[in-house]
């Protein structure tokens, strides 16, 4: 994601919103929002935000599971198929 193209000062954004909405629903590129010269907020799609934020939430899981794994909390696959074994019997 390259902000380098998109970032906009807040007047902008004020002056400009409805063709912003347009733009950034077509091309799917976020836009970086100053105010006195520093970034304040992100302007992004929807269908973005929710992508991102599915990849946040299976980053998430990752992350807890190589936690468990190096505290040792799992069990060995061959374990798990030979206890699966047992109940469907």
């Amino acid at each position: 994601m390259k902000f380098s193209t998109q970032v906009k000062p807040i007047s902008y954004l004020k002056s400009h919103a409805a063709e912003i909405v347009k733009d950034i629903s077509e091309n799917r590129e976020p836009m970086l929002i100053t105010q006195n010269g520093e970034a304040k907020l992100v302007v992004m799609d929807v269908k973005s935000y929710e992508e991102q934020e599915e990849t946040l939430a299976l980053l998430k899981i990752l992350a807890l599971g190589n936690r468990e794994i190096e505290q040792g909390k799992f069990r060995d696959a061959e374990d798990v198929f030979a206890e699966l074994d047992k109940t469907d019997h």
